[in-house]
């Protein structure tokens, strides 16, 4: 793994972490792929590791809906499979080669305007027993957009997702709040409460619809912070 960011920030390359699983990242992820395609972006959205995928890949897998929101011709599934719903380096049964599927990130993103990576898990959830989302981020010199769920707790990971981030040398993108399946107190306040307490104005709340088109619509102001002064693909 490189050491560090030698080519530096690259702004066409974004991974989308988690501050928990099933914070609704693939939604998300989907969502914001849609929005930048229908906005004339070239996008192409990969699933670097999926757990808990045994078989032939199936419709409903992260990888496959994050190909068929972009329409792209590859990768069509998760670049690495593991069939037990477990931690990569525990579902592996033998070590994952962490350069290897570096170099396959990289090569899937050769020609797009901009790529979507959606880490497995939280921020710092294991690729193998070395490296983490950090690192893989790090390797490929993306931005991070943070996903959570706003609901109560959702102020307290956000801010250590954050710290995590800020300390690695990364940068964030923004923070996407997807609402929460039952609402709490604490629903519709976490947005302003982590803005006001990370001293960050990118950070929305989007709804866990099932209409395709109104998930994208909710999700262009992020269109708008990770595409500054790009323009749409020509064809």
């Amino acid at each position: 793994m490189p050491d560090g960011l030698e080519g530096g920030l690259r702004h066409d390359r974004i991974l989308i972490t988690g501050t928990d699983t099933n914070v609704g990242k693939t939604w998300v992820t989907c969502a914001l792929a849609r929005a930048l395609r229908e906005s004339g972006h070239h996008v192409v959205a990969i699933k670097p590791v999926e757990s808990g995928r045994p078989g032939d890949p199936g419709d409903e897998e992260d990888g496959v809906l994050l190909a068929r929101a972009t329409r792209q011709t590859a990768p069509r599934h998760a670049l690495v499979r593991l069939a037990e719903p477990l931690a990569p380096m525990l579902a592996q049964g033998g070590e994952l080669d962490f350069d290897d599927l570096v170099l396959a990130c990289e090569r899937y993103a050769d020609g797009a305007q901009l790529t979507l990576y959606e880490g497995t898990g939280g921020l710092l959830s294991p690729i193998t027993w070395e490296w983490n989302a950090v690192d893989l981020a790090r390797s490929l010199g993306c931005r991070m957009l943070i996903v959570g769920t706003d609901r109560l707790g959702a102020i307290n990971h956000t801010l250590l997702t954050l710290s995590a981030i800020e300390f690695a040398g990364l940068e964030t993108a923004g923070v996407v709040l997807t609402a929460p399946e039952t609402a709490d107190r604490s629903t519709g306040s976490n947005a302003d409460a982590i803005s006001r307490l990370a001293g960050i104005d990118r950070v929305v709340v989007a709804p866990r619809t099932l209409d395709p088109t109104a998930a994208s619509h909710s999700l262009a102001p992020v269109v708008r912070w990770i595409t500054p002064g790009t323009s749409p693909a020509t064809h």
